[in-house]
């Protein structure tokens, strides 16, 4: 039974516009993420040092201005993220509670290594009672990710099938799952892979019960609206895009091609923010790439 809070972001992602923040780098993208931000990994001497840092920049991102429930529909967080406060309160409650922004979990521990061209996630096995700590927390729903490389059919149906297991497992505990089975955009089997890729969700999809519904994190397509037969499907709460490396400007040209799909961008989000920037600068910055985000999922 879905509490009120998660009823009405059920209502929100169905009938507002608006795009998802991913603002999920765990342990092994942390550095970088703040090197992106102007914090060098000599300004920090510990794992515990490195999170505190993270955490203020994502403390800065949330309570800014431009960073509200009109235009952002969610963020997705890490469990660092979900186990720490924001002004006092549960990163998630924050986010709901005084942004009405809908706070998602990223609950894999990253990728196995690769076979058959892909990667499929290592395995969870404290997933349980992370969903119990979601849900504790008015979470709505979980991302997880896995990494195709080449158009190996075997290789894509392992990724899918294991997605939809997992995924499974988390609509159990009332949580709605973002299957995220990106496509390399570096891949010399791009559009060939996603052929795939879409053949085997929509197996996947039509298992689904009635009432089950999952959304959707991938790759932009090679092909524009390549996507729209998932966007379309009854099971599909919504296809969110992942940005995979490309600049913001042409992640944003390649989403306003893309109909009904809406962007979940990570550093094409933060692209341009710094550590050594003012407060009036940051939230400038923050502000036109919200701005161009939003526009881009409203195409």
């Amino acid at each position: 039974m879905a509490s009120q809070a998660q009823q009405a972001m059920l209502d929100k992602l169905k009938t507002q516009t608006g795009f998802i923040a991913a603002l999920d780098q765990s342990g092994g993208s942390t550095p970088k993420a703040l090197r992106l931000y102007g914090i060098e990994e000599s300004e920090y001497s510990s794992d515990e040092e490195m999170f505190n840092l993270v955490h203020e920049m994502r403390t800065r991102i949330i309570t800014s201005t431009p960073f509200s429930g009109e235009r952002v529909l969610g963020a997705i967080l890490f469990e660092n993220t979900l186990d720490r406060e924001i002004e006092g309160m549960s990163s998630a409650h924050f986010l709901w509670q005084k942004k009405r922004v809908i706070p998602f979990l990223k609950v894999d521990k990253g990728l196995a290594d690769e076979s058959n061209g892909v990667q499929v996630m290592k395995p969870m096995p404290g997933l349980d009672a992370l969903l119990a700590k979601a849900v504790a927390q008015d979470v709505f729903g979980t991302k997880m990710r896995s990494v195709v490389k080449l158009a190996n059919h075997q290789g894509i149906k392992d990724v899918v099938a294991q997605q939809f297991e997992v995924g499974k497992q988390i609509l159990g505990a009332g949580l709605v799952p973002i299957i995220e089975p990106e496509v390399d955009i570096h891949s010399p089997q791009k559009a060939e892979a996603e052929a795939l890729l879409k053949l085997e969700i929509l197996t996947q999809l039509n298992l689904l019960n009635e009432g089950q519904e999952v959304m959707l994190k991938l790759t932009l397509p090679t092909e524009a609206n390549f996507y729209k037969e998932l966007v379309d499907h009854p099971r599909v709460l919504k296809v969110v895009a992942l940005s995979g490396g490309y600049s913001r400007d042409d992640a944003n040209a390649k989403l306003a091609e893309n109909q009904g799909m809406i962007a979940s961008f990570s550093r094409a989000l933060t692209e341009g923010v710094s550590a050594q920037q003012s407060q009036e600068e940051f939230e400038a910055t923050l502000d036109k790439a919200i701005e161009g985000i939003y526009q881009a999922s409203k195409a």
